[in-house]
C-alpha cells in the first residue's frame, strides 16, 4: 500500500501536467503555417488552446433603475420591462411572426393586470414594414381591446411602412398622434416568402393575396373616412404622407409639437407649406417698406471688351 505522501505527490504531478497542457499551443499539423525567411523554413503557430471571453454584460438590453409605487428602494431592470410595466410598449423592428408574438403577449399581459386595467395602453411604433398575416394578428388583437372599453394610444415616431399603418392608425379614434417629422407609407402587401409550386396553387395563392389587399383597403376605409375607390387608386403606387397630410388622410388625429412659454400653450404651426400671407414671426418687427431708403447703386456702364468672363464668346450676342 502507498503511503499518503505518495499519493500526495502523484496527485500533484498530475495537476501540474494537466495545466500545462491547458496552457499549451496546439500541436495540430493545420494550425501551423510554413513560412519561408531568408532560404530557412520556419513555423509560426496560429490557434491557441486557450481564448480569452470578453466580459459582457448578462443582457445587451439598457437597464434602467425602476422603484414601484409604495417602495422605497429601486432595482435596476430591462429598460422594456420598465416602459411596460408603465403600460408603454415600444414596436421599433420589421414585424415578423416571433416580434408579433412578443407584442400580442405583451399586450394580452397589459389587459390582463388588475392593478392598472382602466389606464390606456401606449403603442410607440417605428415600423419599416411587415408581414401580412402577423400584422392582421396584432390589429385583430387591438380591436378586441377596443371592444372592451380599453383605450390605445398610438404614436408615429418615425415611419410607419406598410401593415404598420395600419396598425398605427387603429388606435382609438382622437388618440392617434405623429411626430412633425414622421411619416406614413400606404403600400400594398405581397407574398410573404418565396412560393414554389404548380401554376395552379401559385394562382390560387396570388388570389388570396389579392382578397386580403382588398381587405385592407376595406379597413382603411373605416379607419380613416376616406372612400373605398380613393385608397384604391392611392395604393397602386407607393403612397407618402407627412404628418400634416396623414392628420387630413385620416390615419392620425394630431401633430405632436413642442410647447414654448412657461405656460405652455400649444403653437399653430402649418406643416403643409412654406409660405404664408400672415405675418410670421419677427416680421413684424421690420421696418416700413416706405421708411426704408436703401441706396440705390450706381448703374456701370459695361464697355465693349471689358468682360471679366474669359470664357468663349457665344454666336449671336454682342
Amino acid at each position: 500500500m502507498r503511503s499518503a505522501s505518495s499519493i500526495l505527490q502523484y496527485m500533484l504531478a498530475s495537476v501540474a501536467i494537466s495545466s500545462s497542457l491547458a496552457f499549451a499551443p496546439a500541436s495540430h499539423s493545420h494550425g501551423s503555417i510554413p513560412s519561408t525567411v531568408g532560404g530557412v523554413d520556419e513555423k509560426r503557430s496560429v490557434a491557441c488552446a486557450v481564448k480569452r471571453m470578453p466580459i459582457m454584460m448578462p443582457t445587451q438590453e439598457p437597464m434602467v433603475p425602476y422603484r414601484d409605487s409604495g417602495s422605497e428602494v429601486a432595482s435596476f431592470i430591462g429598460l422594456n420591462s420598465a416602459l411596460l410595466r408603465d403600460r408603454k410598449l415600444w414596436i421599433g423592428k420589421f414585424i415578423d411572426d416571433e416580434a408579433s408574438n412578443d407584442i400580442i403577449s405583451s399586450l394580452i399581459y397589459l389587459t390582463t393586470e388588475a392593478d392598472n386595467a382602466y389606464k390606456p395602453v401606449e403603442l410607440y411604433l417605428n415600423v419599416p414594414g411587415a408581414l401580412l398575416r402577423p400584422s392582421l394578428a396584432i390589429y385583430d388583437v387591438i380591436q378586441q381591446l377596443k371592444s372592451s372599453g380599453k383605450e390605445i394610444i398610438t404614436t408615429n415616431f418615425a415611419l410607419c411602412a406598410g401593415m404598420g399603418s395600419l396598425i398605427a392608425a387603429a388606435g382609438t379614434k382622437g388618440k392617434r398622434r405623429v411626430m412633425p417629422n414622421a411619416r406614413f407609407l400606404l403600400q400594398k402587401t405581397g407574398i410573404d416568402s418565396v412560393f414554389r409550386g404548380q401554376a395552379t396553387d401559385i394562382a390560387l395563392e396570388v388570389k388570396n393575396v389579392k382578397n386580403w389587399n382588398q381587405k385592407i383597403i376595406g379597413e382603411l376605409s373605416e379607419l380613416t373616412g376616406q372612400p373605398y375607390e380613393r385608397i384604391e387608386q392611392d395604393l397602386k403606387r407607393d403612397f407618402y404622407l407627412s404628418s400634416d397630410e396623414a392628420v387630413r388622410y385620416g390615419l392620425c388625429d394630431e401633430v405632436l409639437l413642442p410647447s414654448y412659454g412657461k405656460m405652455g400653450l400649444p403653437v399653430d404651426v402649418d406643416l403643409g407649406s412654406f409660405s404664408s400671407g400672415e405675418d410670421q414671426k419677427y416680421q413684424g418687427d421690420r421696418p416700413e417698406p416706405e421708411e426704408q431708403q436703401p441706396a440705390t447703386p450706381a448703374k456701370k456702364t459695361k464697355k465693349k471688351g471689358d468682360d471679366d468672363d474669359d470664357g468663349p464668346q457665344i454666336a449671336g450676342l454682342k
